[in-house]
This record gives C-alpha cells, structure tokens and sequence, in this order.
C-alpha cells in the first residue's frame, strides 16, 4: 500500500446551479441533484488510485443505504477499504453541497458515523500499512480531533511513514484541536481560509510561518483558481493552477492532496509536488463531483508541465 486515509467518508448529494437560496416556503429550480461519493479520504484516496497508486481507507460509515453506496463505489474505483468499519447506531455522514455558476460550493454537513469514530476502534496494522498517512478531513471527527490525531501522527513519524494532514472548515470554530498535530506532520494542506482561522494570521507567509514555527516540516495553503502558497523543503512562493473551465471545485482540495503526495512518493522537490497538486485539483474542478474525470498521472503531469 502506497497511501493509507484515515478520514471521513460522505455520501454529498450535490445540487447545481444555486446563486441564490429560494425564500422561505417557495420552491427553486436547479438544473441537476445528484449523489456522489465523497468525503476527504474517499476524495483522496480515488485521486491516488487514479494516479497509479495503491490507497485504502481507514474510518466508519453508518449501517444503511448511503453506507452501502460508498462501499460499492469503493469497491468500483479499486480502494481498498479493509479499515472501514459499520456503525449500527450513527448514521452515516451526508452533505448537501450547493454549487454556484462559478463552481464555488456550501455545505450543509451531518458528521454521522465519522464522528463516531474512536482512537481504540483502529487497527493499527491497517492503519500503518502505507509508505504516507493521509489524515484526511480533521476537525469533523470528533472522536480523533485533538489528542488521537496527534498520537496517530506521532507513531506514523515513529515508523518511518510520511504524515499529510488535511482539514475542514471547523463549523465550532475550535481550531486550537489542530494544534496539538503540527509537530508530527510532513505536509499540511489546507485552504488559505482555513490557515488564516488556525493562525490568525492574514497573508499567505504570514500563515505559512505560524505553522512552520509550531512544526509542520512543510505547509501548502490551497487558493483555489490562485494556486497554491508554499512554505518548506528549500522553497516559498506561490504556485500558480492551470487554467480549466471549470465545473465543480467539489474534491479539489482533496485531488490536491493527492497530486502532493504522489510527488513526494516519488521523490520530487516541493515546488512539483506543489504544481502536481494545482494540476490535480484544477482537473477535479472541470467535472460534477470529486473525480479527475479520467485522466491519471499522464494527464496531471502534462497539465502540470512535468512530462
């Protein structure tokens, strides 16, 4: 196994276009609803088989038919999901996801069995079975935020496995249970809104140091159609994303993650890991829902300009 997710799993049932929300009592119009796979490690983790890479995920969904749909879907894009377990008592996690003309998204989120997920329910070798150990979609997993992120991270350091970390926006607004994490990650990667909570910084460097400085070897702070800040490994600047038409950002940051990964498996500097992961997330964004629509390592790495 190249990539283990430990995250959440989402059943995203996703409507587009919506500019505006109808008044209270009336009825709006879309053109398409949908449900699709999602949640940061099923994000993740379909990215990185995409690319080549052999990825499995570790959490919980609930003992119903959304449950099921994820392990089918699961079963489909080849992710191995030995470390998923069934909750017979929590349902399992659902977003509504409202997509705008431009492809910006807002979610109405229910944690479901993701929350339920506990440190003593890990198998630990499932957990540490990869080369990487993507922690994917933390603060939303109220079981492991905090003191077991930081644990799991810590050993995974212990046994030689890189650590990634990618968060949330925290609803709560309790971005202090991040903290106790940084020092065991090699990448953290979140958006630059979600920097900016932690933190309480503004400017990408800024941020960028805030978390360096409590430890994280290297921080990429995802911008959307701007790319990317990176701060770490002999290299700080901005990445610039390739230009894409696009649809959908749902799972972006999650192909992001991906791209980063499988060129810090590879052995690539910081500054390509960073293009290959705004080459990644920018071909996420040009279809509904969170997929690269098709193309593996070949197309990200042409769009990226590594060929």
């Amino acid at each position: 196994m190249d990539v283990v997710c430990l995250g959440i799993l989402v059943a995203d049932v996703i409507a587009r276009p919506v500019d505006a929300a109808p008044f209270a009592g009336s009825l709006g119009l879309v053109d398409e609803i949908e449900v699709h796979a999602g949640g940061c490690a099923v994000n993740a983790a379909s990215a990185l088989v995409a690319l080549g890479l052999g990825a499995s995920i570790v959490g919980k969904v609930g003992d119903d038919l959304f449950g099921d749909y994820l392990l089918g879907v699961l079963d489909e894009r080849r992710v191995a999901r030995d470390g998923v377990l069934r909750d017979e008592h929590a349902g399992t996690s659902t977003s509504v996801v409202l997509v705008d003309s431009s492809g910006e998204r807002t979610f109405l989120h229910v944690p479901g069995a993701n929350s339920a997920l506990t440190e003593g329910e890990l198998d630990p070798e499932l957990l540490y079975a990869g080369r990487a150990l993507h922690l994917a979609g933390a603060l939303v997993m109220e079981g492991l935020d905090g003191g077991p992120f930081a644990r799991i991270a810590a050993d995974a350091r212990r046994r030689g496995i890189i650590t990634s970390l990618d968060t949330v926006w925290d609803p709560t607004g309790r971005w202090s249970r991040l903290e106790p994490c940084l020092p065991h990650l090699d990448y953290l990667l979140p958006s630059l809104a979600e920097g900016r909570a932690l933190s309480g910084r503004t400017e990408p460097p800024e941020v960028a140091a805030w978390l360096r400085a409590r430890g994280v070897r290297n921080v990429l702070l995802t911008m959307g159609a701007d790319g990317c800040y990176v701060a770490g490994g002999g290299f700080e600047g901005r990445v610039p994303a390739p230009l894409v038409d696009a649809v959908d950002g749902t799972g972006a940051g999650d192909a992001f993650a991906a791209g980063v990964l499988y060129g810090a498996l590879r052995g690539r500097s910081l500054e390509s890991c960073a293009r290959l992961g705004c080459a990644a997330g920018a071909i996420a964004s040009t279809t509904v829902g969170a997929a690269l629509g098709g193309k593996g390592a070949a197309g990200v790495l042409e769009l990226a300009k590594l060929t």
